[in-house]
C-alpha cells in the first residue's frame, strides 16, 4: 500500500469496472481477437490489447483496424466484439476477492459509490446485476454518456455535477493510467489498483494519490 502524503477521509468512491471491480481482462481480450477475425482482420496480440483497457473501443479499435479498414464498417466490428464479449462474460467475468464485502461495507460506514466506465451503460448494468452488486451504486456513467472519453474529465464531472460533490471528498478508483488521468482531470484524489494492473510503473508515473496492493485497503481512506 502506497499513500502520497496524507488526505482528508473520502464520501464519494467512483470506480472504474474493467480490472477494478471485475476480473474481466480474458473476457475483453478474447472478445476483441474474436471481433477482429469475424470482421476479417488479423486478431490483436493479447499485449496489444491489455494496453488499451481502459478506453473505449471506439478510442483505439479504428486505430488497430488500419487506415485501410473502410470506415464504413467500424460499426459491424464494435458489434462483433459487443456480441462476442455478451457471449464470454457470464462465464468469464467475476468479483475480485473481497470485492463485494468492501462494497457493501464502504455502502454501511456511509459512503457513495459510483461506476465510470469506458463500457457503454446497457452492458455495464447488465454486468453490475449479473454479479450481484447493483445495489451498492447510486449512479453509473457509461461511455455512451460522455462527448469525450477517458482520459477526459467528463465522466467523473458528470458525477460530480449531477450529485453536487465536493471533489475534496471525492475520489476515483482504477487499474489503468487512464483512469488516474481522468481523475486528476477533473481535480478529484486518485487510486491506482494494484490487484490487476496491466502495468504497475504506468500507474506509478501517474502519481496517485493511494496505491493500493488489495481491496480491503479501500476501506481504509
Amino acid at each position: 500500500m502506497w499513500i502520497k502524503g496524507e488526505t482528508k477521509k473520502m464520501k464519494n468512491f467512483l470506480f472504474d469496472f474493467d480490472g477494478t471491480i471485475a476480473d474481466s481482462g480474458e473476457t475483453a481480450i478474447l472478445a476483441v481477437q474474436e471481433g477482429f477475425k469475424k470482421t476479417g482482420l488479423k486478431a490483436p496480440s493479447a499485449r496489444t490489447v491489455r494496453y488499451y483497457m481502459g478506453v473505449p473501443i471506439e478510442a483505439f479499435f479504428p486505430e488497430l483496424a488500419g487506415p485501410d479498414f473502410p470506415e464504413e464498417r467500424i460499426e459491424e466490428l464494435y458489434d462483433n466484439f459487443r456480441q462476442a464479449y455478451q457471449e464470454l462474460e457470464e462465464s468469464s467475468t467475476t468479483l475480485f476477492e473481497g470485492m463485494k464485502e468492501t462494497l457493501a461495507q464502504l455502502k454501511a460506514d456511509g459512503k457513495d459509490l459510483y461506476v465510470v466506465s469506458s463500457k457503454i451503460s446497457t452492458s455495464l448494468k447488465r454486468n453490475l446485476d449479473t454479479l450481484g452488486i447493483s445495489e451498492y451504486f447510486t449512479d453509473i456513467i457509461g461511455s455512451d454518456q460522455v462527448e469525450n472519453y477517458k482520459p477526459a474529465p467528463d465522466g467523473v464531472n458528470i458525477i460530480v455535477d449531477r450529485h453536487g460533490l465536493d471533489k475534496n471528498e471525492t475520489i476515483m478508483i482504477g487499474d489503468a493510467k487512464y483512469d488516474l488521468q481522468m481523475g486528476k482531470a477533473a481535480g478529484v484524489h486518485t487510486c491506482g489498483c494494484a490487484w490487476d494492473t496491466y502495468d504497475i510503473e504506468l500507474l506509478k508515473k501517474e502519481e496517485p494519490t493511494y496505491l493500493f496492493d488489495k481491496v480491503t485497503d479501500l476501506l481504509t481512506i
